[in-house]
């Protein structure tokens, strides 16, 4: 439970100060940079990650208090290798329910192909809607409609190269990226409150909005204003982004990517059920054991935790 307090009103809470300025001058119609649209999507990016990591692992320990074992929630979705497996390992127990109430209502795979990529894309599409009555949670349901559709064509047109080791070492970093990436630009469209801003917020991390960057950088200013981008010289200087965004992101990205989840290091106690099998799949060395060096840790996450509750907090799922 201090685990999941921690991230909540530290981690997301913190970055989330990144975020929301960025998108609320997008909204108001003000035009947004290169280096701040990147910013304050990666700053929402990661906000959206530990909030609603830190929700779940509260709802998992306060259960485990009154010994109920809730199901595993939230497994490191930013490690996913397509989006197929960004679904199966975020917010788990929804994608569940859409699957088996809807996807499968509707038909699943059994109708062959067409009908299938049908009801993929109606499945995401209510999917959306679900977290609210807005065009813009409709647009990125559809957007991950898509995002299947794609994945499930590129799975059956490089069939015969699934097992090729070749194949897989040369596509494995394009498909992290490339998932990532997508998963980065629908955040935008589920944050903004407006298309417009996030149009806005699009164009600028295309860099068609301007680019700002050291007066040093000449070379690069002139090889980037041959492909036709904006860019300004004469100061490095962003209203909504500076060192310190940088510095956020880089430190939960390497939590996001790199460290175990709580789930894996708490695995040895029965955290949640874990109907998928994922913390067999995904088991860590870096295990939770019952010592001095360990409760330290804890009662410090716990301090820090507590010592920010009385913080304006905005608190993401809340409204879903």
């Amino acid at each position: 439970f201090f685990v999941g307090l921690f991230k909540k009103v530290y981690l997301a809470d913190n970055i989330s100060a990144y975020a929301t300025p960025v998108f609320n001058a997008a909204d108001a119609g003000t035009s947004i940079t290169f280096f701040e649209a990147w910013g304050g999507a990666l700053s929402y990016t990661l906000q959206l990650y530990f909030d609603f990591s830190g929700y779940s692992d509260m709802a998992l320990g306060l259960a485990r208090m009154f010994g109920i074992i809730l199901p595993l929630n939230f497994f490191s979705p930013y490690k996913s290798r397509n989006i197929i497996e960004f679904w199966r390992r975020w917010h788990m127990t929804l994608s569940r329910f859409l699957r088996d109430y809807l996807y499968i209502s509707l038909g699943g795979n059994r109708q062959g192909s067409i009908a299938r990529y049908r009801n993929l894309f109606i499945t995401m599409l209510l999917g959306g809607l679900w977290h609210g009555a807005a065009w813009t949670f409709v647009f990125w349901g559809a957007l991950h409609g898509v995002y299947l559709m794609l994945c499930h064509g590129w799975g059956a047109l490089t069939k015969p190269f699934q097992g090729n080791v070749v194949f897989h070492k040369i596509t494995t970093p394009f498909a992290y990226t490339l998932t990532f990436l997508g998963v980065v630009v629908g955040w935008v469209f589920f944050r903004a409150e407006t298309f417009s801003g996030a149009t806005t917020i699009i164009n600028g991390m295309m860099g068609l909005n301007g680019i700002t960057l050291h007066p040093d950088s000449e070379g690069l200013a002139h090889i980037l204003g041959q492909l036709g981008l904006t860019v300004d010289v004469s100061y490095y200087a962003t209203r909504f982004v500076e060192e310190s965004t940088a510095h956020w992101i880089v430190a939960l990205l390497f939590i996001s990517w790199v460290m175990p989840n709580t789930a894996q290091w708490m695995a040895r106690i029965n955290v949640a059920l874990d109907e998928s099998g994922m913390l067999k799949k995904h088991k860590t060395r870096w295990l939770w054991q019952p010592t001095l060096r360990w409760a330290i840790a804890l009662v410090g996450v716990a301090s820090i935790g507590l010592l920010h509750l009385n913080e304006v907090s905005e608190f993401l799922y809340f409204q879903f």
